[in-house]
Parts: structure tokens; C-alpha cells; sequence
């Protein structure tokens, strides 16, 4: 595959959303094809499995039926949307992916990060991102944003506690060890147009390796 695959991932209410749209533009004016995307959802199955995971009713769904849909939606959603993207040349730009089943599933569900990640592999056929941005922000920080923005959609991840949220910062703290070459942090404590610079440092630094 010729294309880039770049995924940004975080604690709820990091604000990935708003700067993933600023490097698509920013990309974009500069030539490159770009494809903006989000996980679970990007096409129409996966969106639908979506509303099913992150329904605020469902709150008793079993830990490994959550872990399983994720998968699925990710094979949807690769097979549909960024495996073509990728093969065309274009960037993609994806709002989570599988580090945000080994952070909230493997590690602050405690089904393990190994076997969730083997579930993964079997969906994902090899196909890891190339650069992977990670929003660091204290969890309550997080919360209290979501809960100050009337327009962020509410869902049941939203709903558990502190402790949990905890649990998926320090998941990415180990992740970001275990795969240093590709997993970059920025702090998302700073204003939004800091953010926005360091993420798009860090992907020029990126593309100049390329």
C-alpha cells in the first residue's frame, strides 16, 4: 500500500476531532489526497455497530462482546474505506484505531492487551498505522469538557468512572513505550491552536522521513 495511514487516538474529550479536520485541511491545500475517518463507524456497517457499542442503554454488555464488535466494525471499515484509500496513495487520517481496543478493552476492561491485540490481527491483516498521535490529557480534564460541550455526542464510555478513564491513560502510557518509533504525544492540556501546531510538527517531521 502506497498511501499513509495515520491514526490519532486519547482519553475521552481529548479534542482529536476538531484537530484531525485542521490537518486535513492543511494536507489538503498542499496537494495530498486526504481521507478523514473515525472508528467504530467511517462507512455504513460499522457506524451501525457503532450505535449498538456505544448505545447509553446497553450497559450490560459483556466486556469480550464489546471487545468482538470493535473488531468487527474495524474489518468493515478497513476493508471498505482505508485499505482503498491506501492503495490509491491517499493519507488517511483516522480518529482511533486498534490501540483504543488494547487501552480500554485489553487493559482498563481487563481482558488483556495479547488477547485482545490477537482478536485485532485476525480483522486488521497486518495493516498497523504508519504514525500514530497521542492526545495526552488528565482524564478529568476530559470528563469535564465532554460534559461542557452540548454539542459532543454522549455516550456510554462517557458514563464510566473516573477510575476507568484512568485505567485507559495509563494504557497508552504503556503503549506509547512499547511502540516509541510509532506512537508520538502532544500535550492536549495546551489551547487548541498549540495542539494544532504540535500535531502538525509532528507530522511534517514525519513526512520528511518519508
Amino acid at each position: 500500500m502506497s498511501g499513509l495511514f495515520i491514526t490519532f487516538e486519547g482519553v475521552e474529550g481529548a479534542g482529536k476531532s476538531t484537530v484531525i479536520q485542521y490537518i486535513s485541511n492543511q494536507l489538503s491545500a498542499e496537494g495530498f489526497e486526504v481521507v478523514t475517518t473515525r472508528e467504530p463507524g467511517g462507512i455504513e456497517i460499522a457506524e451501525k455497530i457503532r450505535e449498538i457499542i456505544l448505545n447509553k442503554d446497553h450497559t450490560a454488555m459483556d466486556s469480550r462482546t464489546e471487545a468482538l464488535l470493535y473488531a468487527a466494525a474495524r474489518r468493515q471499515h478497513l476493508v471498505e474505506r482505508v485499505m482503498p484509500a491506501l492503495k490509491r496513495g491517499q493519507v488517511v487520517l483516522c480518529d482511533r484505531f486498534v490501540d483504543s481496543s488494547l487501552a480500554y478493552q485489553g487493559y482498563a476492561r481487563g481482558l488483556g492487551m495479547e488477547e485482545v491485540y490477537q482478536v485485532n490481527e485476525f480483522a486488521i491483516e497486518d495493516c498497523m498505522p504508519d504514525l500514530t498521535i497521542l492526545f495526552e490529557l488528565d482524564p478529568q480534564v476530559g470528563l469535564d469538557r465532554i460534559s461542557d460541550n452540548d454539542q459532543r455526542e454522549k455516550n456510554r464510555l462517557d458514563l464510566e468512572k473516573l477510575d476507568f478513564h484512568k485505567k485507559v491513560e495509563e494504557a497508552y502510557h504503556q503503549l506509547k513505550e512499547r511502540f516509541s518509533d510509532r506512537i508520538k504525544s502532544i500535550d492536549a492540556h495546551e489551547s487548541l491552536e498549540n495542539v494544532q501546531t504540535e500535531c502538525e510538527t509532528v507530522i511534517r517531521s514525519f513526512l520528511l522521513k518519508k
